[in-house]
């Protein structure tokens, strides 16, 4: 067994306080918020009942943990109502507006700068 896969092994939670395992290789019946959310489910509230882990450079500890959930304790995903859908699509709206000409970009301005190219380069649109 190597060092790192020693590390993160702890199915007894001795170590870390909830079990651990190596990156890919939880046992079944746990899932990652986004496993959850393709099966159509919902951690619900549980608590985190088990991690992955595995070791990383880019982390300033080392390593990067993903946190595991039940799936026989998920709940379903509650579906959107329309009051949802309306909010939502105010705020991607209040994301295409231009602050400066207050027209639909058709696309998300970017908050580098801030309003929509148009309005951000007015003398490469002359020049064309």
């Amino acid at each position: 067994m190597s060092p790192a896969y020693g590390r993160c092994f702890d199915p007894t939670g001795a170590r870390y306080g909830i079990p651990t395992y190596p990156w890919r290789l939880a046992p079944d019946g746990y899932a990652t918020r986004r496993q959850l959310r393709a099966r159509g489910l919902r951690p619900g509230g549980q608590p985190v009942a088990a991690q992955l882990m595995r070791r990383s450079s880019r982390r300033k500890t080392g390593v990067m943990v993903a946190h595991l959930y039940r799936i026989d304790r998920a709940k379903p995903v509650r579906p959107m109502t329309s009051r949802k859908w309306g909010a939502l699509a105010l705020a991607m709206l209040a994301r295409r507006t231009c602050p400066a000409c207050q027209t639909d970009a058709g696309y998300v301005i970017p908050p580098t700068l801030g309003t929509c190219v148009t309005c951000a380069y007015p003398e490469e649109q002359c020049a064309a």
